[in-house]
């Protein structure tokens, strides 16, 4: 029996200060820094609901019930997994306003189905099936009603999608000026022993694959940031980037058959991603402008840098798509088509460091990763 020690629903204690009072200390008067830095009094607001209620209306929207391999879940300290002959896989994934998405121009439902998917994403990747997770919520005072509420119907879209059940989590108030939405979202995976697949197995010869359109996602954010995203005749393209879906079935039948030699998400852009599992496995790749499955860009958009479909299907993340490798003697084995996942055979594993792109005439250069990182220069 395994028991994750996670803690569950536990509101922070006040710490008492030094002259034992339970209360608050007099924020106004505490020296911050060693120069004697004095911080004014900040205000916080009141929350708009308890946190007892807040829990509850969670528990309410999104399934949690407990039963098969979920002993105990939300209500208690922490999460009872059984588990016998599988293993666990578990990540995590932070979804935070002004860094991931824009509370003014992303839709509350959006902003709470993102989340889960893009948290089970590493874990489809690995080809395990998620399970159970985790959501730790900070919110401003005036996000906890109507907002709340079309978010949590969002996540438990992307939950009931894949079979995921919350159990448990964590919530706080975010306060001050400027407080912001926070969410955190731990996923826990199964996967038959032996059936997990990480980045670190691509060999010189493999073959590299990609599921999807290469682009869509960032396509559709492009179209948001630019003010554009209310025209009616972009409205689809939109979809991608709000609401992503995974390739589970394939990634669960991969890993079933044992085909590929390394896997990963793609999540920060493919230039990115590509050189992420490369650097992993000690290899290098090869890859090829004409092979890539091109997001198709509208002809009013066209002429834009930054709307450029190779540009978009390189740099452009939260595809959330497949990258996988695969030995030669198992592509024959490997279908286009899978359900309606589209895959498509991108170059190969070669010996040596580094990723190099074949443009449609031949001419062969470095792919230098310009994907998304969070501490990069812009």
């Amino acid at each position: 029996m395994t028991c994750a020690k996670v803690r569950i629903w536990a509101s922070c204690p006040q710490v008492p200060s030094k002259n034992h009072s339970t209360g608050p200390p007099n924020i106004s008067t505490i020296d911050s820094s060693a120069a004697g830095i004095i911080r004014p009094p900040v205000a916080i607001p009141s929350l708009r609901i308890l946190e007892d209620e807040l829990i509850e209306r969670i528990r309410r929207r999104i399934p949690s019930s407990e039963g098969g391999a979920l002993r105990l879940g939300i209500g208690h300290d922490a999460a009872l997994i059984h588990a016998q002959g599988w293993d666990w896989v578990v990540t995590c994934d932070q979804f935070l306003e002004g860094a991931h998405f824009l509370a003014d121009k992303h839709p509350p439902q959006s902003v709470g189905y993102k989340a889960l998917i893009r948290a089970a994403s590493d874990v489809v990747a690995m080809a395990a099936r998620p399970r159970f997770f985790l959501l730790s919520l900070a919110l401003p005072a005036e996000r906890t009603g109507a907002w709340l509420n079309q978010m949590l119907s969002g996540m438990a879209r992307a939950s009931k999608s894949l079979g995921l059940r919350l159990a448990g989590g964590d919530t706080a108030r975010s306060a001050g000026d400027g407080a912001r939405i926070a969410l955190n979202v731990m996923v826990l995976g199964e996967a038959r022993r032996g059936d997990g697949i990480g980045r670190a197995g691509a060999r010189p010869d493999d073959g590299i694959y990609v599921t999807g359109i290469l682009g869509r996602a960032q396509l559709g954010l492009e179209l948001i940031l630019r003010e554009m995203s209310g025209q009616r005749s972009y409205r689809k393209l939109l979809a991608p980037h709000y609401y992503p879906t995974l390739s589970l079935d394939f990634a669960l039948w991969l890993g079933r058959h044992y085909l590929p030699s390394a896997m990963m998400d793609i999540s920060d852009g493919l230039s990115t991603d590509l050189r992420r599992l490369c650097r992993a496995s000690g290899v290098g790749a090869r890859i090829y402008a004409d092979q890539l499955p091109l997001v198709a860009v509208p002809g009013s958009l066209q002429g834009i840098p930054e709307l450029d479909p190779l540009t978009l299907a390189l740099h452009g993340g939260e595809d959330y798509g497949l990258l996988f490798t695969a030995p030669m003697r198992r592509v024959s084995r490997i279908p286009n088509i899978f359900g309606r996942t589209r895959i498509t055979r991108i170059g190969e594993i070669v010996r040596g460091s580094g990723v190099k792109i074949v443009a449609a005439g031949g001419k062969v250069s470095s792919l230098i990763p310009s994907g998304w990182d969070h501490f990069a220069k812009r």
